[in-house]
């Protein structure tokens, strides 16, 4: 067997990645319910035999999909949504760019009406929150930054824009691990992370901001419509990549 035949070896998960596993499994268990504090940093350093590091990593993941809340001098806690299905869509780990285009899908039957809606209904406050998340997107682009958490900003903040909360509780039961431009994205990948990506995101996210702020609804829809189909076109061509290492 020639170097070129041998198999290639799984890659082996991070010891966060084997936390977050963990932890999701007994919370979705029942183990720790809604509103419970999960252990301490160091009770969960002990247990799993790991770092603080690490410990600290896995809880900034689980906090990102809105599975916990840290809250600061009183610990970690569970949220409400943390078994529901949207969790466990962000939880998925098999297939990972097929799972990501169906999570897009879901996306775009919620989002692109919350553009519209944000359109008619944002203040000027929620206006000037969207531009905000837009230009600190700029800001760490420029300086060569992860951009991904100001882009789920971004859309988070366009949901606040809606002023009904289940635009929000559902963006944040889904969480910013859909967004491919995050390095903590199961579904993220080199070819989603270059800059000329990311610059073509900013443009894309500039002309949903400003058709909310000229109160344009069906703009605001439209802009995000191209936005999300434009993810999937990525996802479906990196999928076609893939099948084709194969």
């Amino acid at each position: 067997m020639s170097i070129v035949d041998l198999p290639i070896p799984a890659r082996k998960p991070k010891l966060a990645e084997m936390v977050v596993d963990a932890l999701r499994k007994r919370i979705g268990a029942g183990e720790f319910g809604p509103g419970e504090k999960l252990p301490t940093e160091s009770q969960l350093t002990v247990h799993f035999g790991v770092s603080r590091t690490v410990v600290r990593e896995a809880i900034a993941a689980l906090a990102a999909d809105g599975t916990v809340q840290p809250r600061q001098g009183a610990g970690v806690f569970v949220m409400a949504n943390a078994a529901s299905a949207f969790t466990a869509i962000g939880g998925e780990t098999s297939n990972k760019i097929s799972v990501a285009l169906n999570v897009l899908e879901v996306r775009m039957g919620i989002e692109i009406e919350s553009a519209g809606l944000a359109a008619m209904r944002r203040s000027t406050s929620q206006d000037a929150a969207i531009h905000e998340a837009w230009n600190e997107f700029g800001r760490l682009l420029k300086q060569g930054n992860p951009t991904g958490k100001t882009d789920f900003a971004f859309h988070r903040a366009v949901a606040a824009a809606t002023n009904n909360p289940f635009y929000i509780e559902v963006l944040d039961a889904l969480g910013s691990r859909t967004i491919p431009c995050d390095v903590a994205s199961p579904w993220g990948t080199e070819s989603v992370l270059t800059y000329d990506y990311q610059a073509g995101l900013h443009e894309e996210h500039k002309r949903i901001m400003l058709a909310i702020s000229d109160q344009n609804a069906d703009g605001a829809r439209e802009a995000m419509r191209e936005h999300l189909s434009r993810s999937q076109d990525r996802y479906r061509a990196r999928l076609a990549e893939q099948s084709g290492e194969h």
